[in-house]
């Protein structure tokens, strides 16, 4: 992933390339002391990621953020604590309070990656996908979902369970790669039948129909154990009869 960093603090600002070069998955093409400095090889060049400091002079990594047309995934790095809400609500992959830990540095880069890697992955589904055939399908036989810019159509029988990703949803299916889309819980337990999909956790929706055991504290699907939140397992046991 290409990233680049933007801190007026040049102690703050060496220590995030160290960490980037120590990760050594990082490819660190632009550091900067202004945010506008970072608005011409943002709009101009491929940028995966961008680390930005929030306190910063002529205009915070906040409202930076907000100014672009086309958002790279962003980590948050700031001594200031009080703005992680406004934060997350930009949809950041994380929020880092100065002093960074290293391990927690490696986390967050972690999670970037990983959103990273499903949007790659469902923009080459969606180039190599082929033009369906019309069929009869009725409108509770699949839902639409937005991933980057297109709405895609999932089957309801092939989701076999939806992932909480911080704001983001990977829903896992039988016919390929796991779909990510940006989408609350409670926005897509809309669109699903009640009978066939149930919140299991606070970070799992599962198809009922793909449940293939239930254990004391977990399901398993395909092998995957995922587990069951207490405040949802009354609800759940009573779903499959148990």
């Amino acid at each position: 992933m290409k990233c680049i960093i933007i801190d007026d603090e040049p102690l703050a600002l060496n220590i995030i390339k160290s960490y980037c070069e120590d990760l050594g998955t990082l490819e660190v093409t632009g550091v900067f002391t202004n945010a506008l400095e970072a608005l011409d090889i943002i709009n101009n060049n491929k940028v995966d990621l961008v680390f930005s400091d929030i306190e910063m002079p002529q205009i915070n990594g906040i409202d930076f953020i907000k100014a672009l047309d086309h958002k790279p995934l962003f980590i948050f790095t700031t001594a200031y604590s009080q703005y992680a809400i406004e934060g997350f609500e930009l949809n950041a992959v994380d929020y880092l309070v100065k002093p960074i830990p290293f391990p927690r540095f490696i986390k967050a880069v972690n999670r970037a990656k990983e959103i990273f890697e499903l949007k790659k992955d469902n923009k080459a589904s969606l180039i190599t996908k082929k033009v369906p055939v019309k069929t009869t399908t009725t409108p509770d036989q699949f839902i639409f979902v937005k991933s980057e810019y297109e709405n895609i159509k999932i089957k309801l029988e092939t989701i076999k369970y939806i992932e909480g990703l911080k704001d983001y949803l990977k829903i896992h299916i039988s016919t390929g790669k796991p779909v990510l889309t940006l989408m609350s819980f409670k926005a897509i337990q809309l669109k699903l039948p009640e009978n066939n999909f149930v919140r299991i956790h606070r970070s799992f929706i599962v198809n009922i129909n793909c449940v293939e055991a239930v254990q004391k504290s977990k399901i398993i699907i395909d092998t995957i154990r995922i587990p069951i939140g207490e405040s949802y397992k009354a609800d759940f046991l009573k779903r499959i009869g148990i």
